[in-house]
């Protein structure tokens, strides 16, 4: 499969199969999709690297959020300078103020499901 043109950050990576995080890595590797992840230990999922802290990455697309709100505010600052076009936040997800503050620096919001979107061609 050709490489799709939205590299795509997961936050909050598993290596655990169960985790929604893990399927995520998966199913954005089955469609072609560039994707880093960062998740609080390493491992690797389908030849994708987690990774931790916070890695000097360009050109990212889109965040896809697996942390709850409680656990957010570390990456603020992070996922602004990343610059990217939008950010998913996935159910359990959801953060007010962080989708203030990515509004007011012309970032895209969605409040959706990663692995739904990707099943229904709204990726």
């Amino acid at each position: 499969m050709t490489e799709n043109s939205k590299p795509t950050l997961v936050i909050g990576g598993s290596v655990k199969p169960e985790r929604y995080s893990n399927k995520a890595i998966r199913k954005l590797t089955d469609y072609g999709y560039k994707v880093y992840s960062l998740g609080l230990k390493t491992g690797e999922v389908e030849g994708i690297k987690i990774q931790q802290g916070k890695p000097a990455l360009k050109d990212i697309h889109t965040v896809t959020m697996y942390v709850g709100p409680a656990h957010q505010n570390e990456y603020f600052d992070y996922i602004i300078s990343l610059s990217p076009e939008r950010v998913i936040f996935n159910p359990g997800t959801e953060n007010k103020e962080f989708s203030t503050i990515l509004r007011d620096n012309n970032i895209e919001v969605i409040e959706h499901c990663t692995l739904v979107m990707l099943d229904y061609g709204l990726f």
